[in-house]
């Protein structure tokens, strides 16, 4: 599997707060209990589709691109803040 893709606000800057609607297709060993008390153990996720990605302080006015994880180190440092213009 990738690795998740880093997303950034181009309206307000935002780096770290996402709501990501997704459908995931998943492998996982499913272990009960005698009482049946479900425990979910080394899950596989096998194909996963990103649906809608929207700006958590903009919410879905707010345009949201994916990032490189290399692009968003420089604006890591300086904090996730909204950029003022």
């Amino acid at each position: 599997m990738s690795t998740p893709a880093r997303y950034r606000c181009t309206s307000c800057g935002n780096l770290t707060r996402f709501d990501v609607t997704a459908t995931r297709r998943t492998r996982a060993y499913h272990h009960y209990t005698v009482g049946g008390e479900l425990t979910v153990e080394d899950e596989q996720v096998l194909e996963e589709t990103v649906e809608l990605v929207e700006c958590r302080w903009c919410g879905p006015v707010g345009r949201v691109e994916p990032v490189e994880a290399d692009e968003t180190g420089a604006a890591d440092e300086a904090g996730s803040q909204p950029v003022q213009g």
